[in-house]
This record gives structure tokens, sequence and C-alpha cells, in this order.
């Protein structure tokens, strides 16, 4: 074993190095990490000024080796796209593990009317083949996660949005009767389940669908959403064509907003996690949001 990796009480080896960790997961990962006493080393463009053990640096530098200090335990929480790069310079300072998160609109987009969601679903699938490609010529254990719709109150761009169109207009238009099934995960979980991952044996060399505590229909997250506001659900099903309508005349106060979005409300965008529950203890939360 190499002088500077050392096995942790965690079950993690370190050093550990987290790259996104500005990111919705990241914070509660850096928690955990410090919280089973590692002190892992964090890559980013703009290091925070705070106690963390930050690195500046970028996945794209083509000096980003020089850049990093020696390392054995890697958590990428960047998009995944951007992680291939960055494989030559990681195992050259040591890495032997990876945990990388994907995301199931690898599957959820590969079909879409819109073109951009289609590049998105392709870039997702090639990024993991390029992982898994990579770590297995060059003997590092792999996991890739894939989350369903992440939320952390307040910050992501899925469910705090909506929660955020609830308290402008105070009724919540849906395509139809929104009974498509959603299972949305908290940014915490994906945390601790990143780090019950990295330790399993189990999950050495898999992917992973990681959904929520719950399986709901659209409109019943939604009534969860209006509960964690505090306030009655006053939700407006309107028929297919007039809440196309409406997203285009709302799209320059909804940037993002594509006419897949309503037709996305009657499908049922589900995974399994049964896997992930058997090899590593996944057990994630209710979708109880507190705004």
């Amino acid at each position: 074993m190499d002088a500077e990796t050392l096995p942790s009480p965690s079950g993690l080896t370190s050093p550990v190095l987290v790259l996104g960790a500005t990111s919705l997961i990241g914070e509660f990962l850096l928690a955990r990490l410090n919280a089973v006493g590692i002190t892992p080393i964090s890559l980013s463009r703009r290091p925070p000024s705070d106690d963390v053990c930050w690195v500046d640096g970028d996945l794209a530098d083509p000096n980003l080796a020089g850049e990093l200090p020696p390392i054995a335990t890697v958590f990428s929480l960047s998009p995944i796209w951007l992680l291939p790069q960055a494989l030559p310079a990681l195992k050259a300072r040591g890495m032997t593990r990876l945990v990388a998160f994907s995301s199931t609109s690898r599957f959820t987009k590969q079909d879409s009317s819109e073109a951009s969601e289609r590049a998105v679903a392709k870039a997702l699938a090639e990024s993991e083949a390029k992982v898994e490609t990579f770590c297995a010529e060059h003997g590092v254990a792999w996991t890739i996660l894939r989350p369903t719709l992440i939320y952390l109150e307040g910050r992501d761009a899925n469910v705090s949005r909506l929660a955020g169109l609830i308290r402008r207009f105070k009724v919540l238009p849906l395509s139809g009767k929104g009974e498509g099934l959603r299972q949305p995960v908290h940014a915490d979980d994906l945390a601790g389940g990143a780090i019950a991952a990295a330790k399993a044996p189990a999950a050495r060399d898999k992917a992973y669908d990681l959904v929520g505590g719950e399986t709901l229909t659209y409109r019943t997250m939604a009534e969860r959403i209006y509960a964690g506001l505090g306030r009655r659900p006053a939700i407006l099903p309107l028929p297919a064509w007039l809440f196309r309508l409406l997203l285009t005349l709302a799209k320059p106060f909804y940037p993002g907003a594509t006419a897949t979005m309503g037709d996305r409300m009657a499908q049922d965008l589900t995974f399994d996690d049964a896997p992930a529950r058997n090899d590593f203890g996944w057990a994630p939360r209710e979708f109880r949001p507190k705004f």
C-alpha cells in the first residue's frame, strides 16, 4: 500500500477528493465525510473561503495532475461528461476508487422530441461508457449513481422551482391530471448513498438508479410542495394544448421551459432501486419537503 494512501475507520481509503463540491450534493457529502473524521480535498474553479481543503483547479486543465495532491478515493458530483478527460490525471495521482454521479435522464430523455434533451441523454450514456472503460483498463473500482429528480429545498431547479411558481402565482397549472409517476430524491440522501456505495465491495464496477423513498403522481408531488409551503393546494388541470400555449407565453419568465414538460406530466419516470438497497443499504426518505 502507498505510504500516503491509508484506510480509515470510516471504511473509505484516504486521501479523498471531491469533484463538484459546490453542487447540491456537495455540502452534504463534505459534512458527512467530516463527521467520520475525513477531511476531503475539494476541487473547484472558484474555491470558497472556508475551512475545507480546496484546490483551485479545472477538470479540463491538461496540467490537472500537477495541481492535485495524492488521492485514493474520488467522488465526482460534476456533470459526468466533464469526467473522462480528467481520468488520466486522477489515476496519475493515485485514484483507486471512483464514485461518479450521472442521471436517469440518460433513459428518460433519449427519445425526447427536443434535440437538446436527446443530446444530454447521449452525452450521459457516452460518458458513462468512457468512465467504465477507463477504470476497467486501469484497475480503478468504479460505481456510477443515477439519481432521478434531485431536490434540495430552496436550491434545486425542479421542486424548488415549482415552489417558487406557487409562491408567485398561488395557482399551479398542470397538463392533464398530472398522473405521471415521480420518485424525487433528496440531495442529502444521495450524499449518504455515495459514501455507502464507496465502502461496499458489492457496489464495485456497477451502476445504480437511485430514487426517493416514495413513488407518487406529479399531482401528489405538487400537493406535497404546497404542504411544505404551508399552503392549501390550488392546482388547475388544463387540456394539453392549452398548457402548451401557456408554456409558450410563460417562456420569457420561465427559462428552460419546453413543450415536453407538459407531456412528461403524464409519463411515468420511475426506476428500480432494489439493487442499491441490497448492495449498499440505500434507504432514502419520503417526499416531505419543507420550505
